[in-house]
């Protein structure tokens, strides 16, 4: 078993038809007005961005996203992502009753140096922040759709 990969997926329903949820999701650059631990985004170009995470555990990592799918209409953007963390992210967005069910899958190998040599004693504390870093961004895109 590889310590240092991972495989997430989160299933978020929210409380806006796909069209509005794909709006925000698409501006990487404004996640940090609404997801708390996406601590700071610098768009590179139109398709890079550089950002910084950190959620309960106190580290911070640094990871360039660039975009390698952007499809409103299937209602799927995905990142791959270098730094830090490599590997990709992947947003999935389908209608559900009246609001949006958005499916957030990401599979990434930790690159950064302490994270690794902690690997397996971290592995389930390192779950657990992912867990949180998750539900709160769920809570913060909730409100902010529900602010207009």
């Amino acid at each position: 078993m590889d310590w240092n990969h991972y495989r997430f997926r989160s299933l978020w329903a929210l409380p806006a038809p796909p069209a509005p949820v794909y709006e925000v999701l698409e501006r990487i650059q404004d996640y940090p007005r609404w997801w708390p631990q996406v601590r700071e985004v610098t768009r590179v170009d139109g398709t890079h961005a550089r950002l910084r995470i950190r959620s309960a555990v106190p580290y911070d990592l640094t990871f360039t996203g660039e975009e390698v799918r952007r499809d409103a209409a299937a209602g799927v953007l995905e990142l791959a992502m270098t730094g830090d963390l490599e590997g990709w992210a992947r947003w999935t967005l389908t209608a559900d009753g009246t609001g949006t069910l958005a499916r957030y899958d990401q599979e990434v190998h930790v690159a950064k140096p302490l994270l690794r040599r902690l690997a397996v004693p971290g592995r389930p504390v390192f779950r657990a922040n992912h867990t949180l870093m998750m539900r709160a961004g769920h809570r913060g895109l909730a409100a902010h759709l529900r602010a207009g």
